[in-house]
């Protein structure tokens, strides 16, 4: 089954009462030939009225504003999404040597995605991980980018807590540990000071079966919801993912909602809010498939306004809301 259902709730919970909140999240998933977004619905509590654009890097956006005064938000957004099989990426030929002939076009078409970052600088600790992940691939662009997220699943350990929101791969390298967004950082950085473009990726991991092999692992790196990977450019084959937190190949569980340079350019929800109150924030993202056993389409399973209390769900890679100062 290719075709899911995404449900993503993020309830802010405020301690007193708050106004004046401007939001901007980052949540239908890309509509291109490797996915088709079916459907999509956001709807937030109080309500609101958006408007939608795509950033520069062809992400859609949604803005909204909540005004008066309250003590909660809830922002929920719906979709269906049918995956569409892959061309295989590994099997293209194009050598490090090849590739390199191109750097001057490399360097002027995709400066953002070649440059160093806060989240992604250029650090001498990476230069191993290059190193290595030459000596032990096939001298193709797609065999070094395999080698290297390789390495950094083989060598970092998944662990919650080890860095936060705003940490850049400097921790994630000095710790040899993290979560999904330091592992996607950490390969960026080595295809970067290669020389070959890379982008961060945000989406879902499909759940797989719990009979499965990898279940019990994927329960271990989070993979049942939220997840970041990373892709490469390869000349013949264009944008390629590969997930160093997985270990397996970026195929017809990986559901892609924005590309960015870094995890900074595609948080999910972002805003600010005026008032003196602290917040809590609660996430829950529930994926599975879009069509019953009997064929049925399950979107208009969960009417709008009348949303069930999700199952609270802690992540530190959510970044909350920031207060205004008053006037």
């Amino acid at each position: 089954m290719n075709r899911y259902r995404l449900v993503h709730t993020t309830d802010f919970v405020y301690d007193g009462p708050v106004s004046e909140s401007y939001n901007e999240v980052r949540l239908r998933p890309l509509h291109d030939e490797r996915q088709s977004c079916l459907s999509f619905r956001l709807t937030t509590n109080p309500g609101s009225r958006g408007t939608a654009y795509r950033d520069a890097h062809g992400n859609w956006v949604h803005q909204f504003n909540v005004l008066a005064e309250h003590r909660r938000l809830r922002v929920e957004a719906e979709s269906v999404v049918l995956a569409h099989e892959a061309s295989d990426a590994l099997a293209d030929g194009t050598t490090l040597a090849e590739f390199d002939a191109h750097s001057n076009q490399m360097d002027e078409e995709h400066f953002d995605f070649m440059a160093p970052t806060v989240y992604v600088p250029h650090l001498a600790q990476l230069k191993e991980i290059i190193t290595t992940a030459e000596r032990s691939c096939d001298g193709t662009v797609a065999g070094f980018a395999q080698a290297a997220s390789d390495l950094i699943h083989e060598r970092f350990r998944y662990v919650k807590g080890a860095t936060h929101v705003h940490s850049s791969i400097e921790d994630s390298l000095s710790l040899c540990a993290g979560v999904c967004q330091d592992f996607a950082h950490v390969f960026l950085g080595t295809m970067r000071m290669r020389g070959i473009p890379g982008r961060y990726v945000s989406g879902y991991l499909v759940p797989g079966s719990t009979a499965a092999p990898e279940a019990k692992q994927e329960d271990v790196i989070g993979g049942q919801a939220s997840h970041a990977w990373a892709e490469v450019l390869i000349l013949n084959c264009g944008w390629t993912g590969f997930d160093p937190t997985l270990g397996n190949p970026v195929g017809l569980r990986h559901v892609r909602i924005a590309y960015g340079r870094d995890y900074g350019d595609v948080a999910p929800v972002r805003g600010v809010y005026k008032g003196h109150a602290g917040q809590s924030l609660s996430v829950d993202v529930r994926v599975r498939p879009a069509i019953d056993d009997s064929g049925r389409e399950q979107l208009s399973e969960i009417p709008a306004g009348t949303v069930p209390p999700p199952s609270v769900i802690e992540r530190a890679q959510q970044p909350a809301q920031q207060q205004q100062q008053q006037q």
